[in-house]
């Protein structure tokens, strides 16, 4: 088993770290890092940019020849880690003996470690992976370009001191736009404004699903539940597991809405008032 230690630091001392450690080339252009790897240990790219300090993009396209364990230092300013895996296996946990949590092929995870144990990366042998990685800083956000944005994002994903991780499938949306950012022809700044937007709208995009926002879905069921409890009774029959679980995220936390704001107890058989 390979062991790779990543530090604190900005993108250079990241991507100078990778280099050494799996004797890579390293090259800069258009304020783009591109690791290529080819060695006897592993073969693949590493890819990253920086957009502001709150902002930067990682992505992975690697196939290790022995099992890698990846060990990133934490601190207290530790970014929101947003990760979209389209390929292949990577399984994190909080600590090299900590809970392990596998983000398989076309599936996302969200990570913000505020311990002082390291947040921990597993990688197959011979099993190429690719995934890509927005990491959002939300430490500090005074003078901060669409700092809405960010005030958001610590609101929902950092408010808490505990750590935070979330794994689910990946939105079609979020799936799209990452593959919009790959492709944006254009170059220097003009380039680099339009995949900063992108990203931007990739984060918008984790707000509203991960908040009521995405209750807009099943807006037909809530609208039911605004008109006559008669009418909920009466059609009860349908199958709705079956539209919660095209819903996806939504429907885990219909149950609650339902009961704080209609007062309405839910279950998968019947919908009826709360007294």
């Amino acid at each position: 088993m390979k062991k790779l230690y990543l530090n604190t630091g900005g993108l250079e001392t990241i991507f100078e770290t990778l280099q050494d450690s799996l004797q890579g080339t390293l090259k800069l252009d258009n304020d783009q890092y591109s690791l290529l790897v080819k060695s006897k240990s592993a073969s693949g790219t590493i890819s990253g940019v920086s957009f502001t300090k709150q902002l930067t993009y990682l992505d992975f396209d690697m196939e290790f020849n022995d099992d890698v364990v990846l060990s990133m230092e934490s601190s207290d300013n530790s970014p929101v880690v947003f990760a979209y895996c389209t390929q292949g296996n990577v399984t994190h946990s909080f600590g090299i003996n900590g809970e392990k949590k596998n983000l398989k092929e076309k599936h996302s995870g969200i990570l913000r470690n505020t311990s002082n144990i390291n947040s921990v990366l597993f990688f197959k042998a011979f099993e190429r992976v690719k995934f890509s990685i927005i990491s959002s800083n939300v430490a500090s956000l005074q003078n901060v370009e669409d700092s809405n944005l960010f005030s958001d994002l610590k609101e929902m994903f950092a408010k808490s001191s505990d750590n935070y991780r979330y794994v689910g499938p990946l939105n079609l949306k979020i799936a799209e736009k990452l593959e919009e950012f790959k492709n944006v022809p254009q170059k220097g700044i003009v380039g680099n404004l339009l995949k900063k937007r992108i990203l931007e709208n990739i984060l918008e995009t984790e707000i509203i699903l991960h908040s009521y926002g995405y209750i807009r879905a099943i807006q037909p069921i809530i609208a039911l539940a605004n008109k006559q409890i008669d009418d909920l009774k009466r059609i009860s029959n349908l199958n709705i597991s079956e539209v919660l679980y095209g819903v996806g995220q939504a429907g885990r936390h219909l149950p609650r809405l339902l009961k704080g704001k209609y007062h309405l107890a839910f279950s998968f058989n019947t919908l009826k008032r709360v007294s």
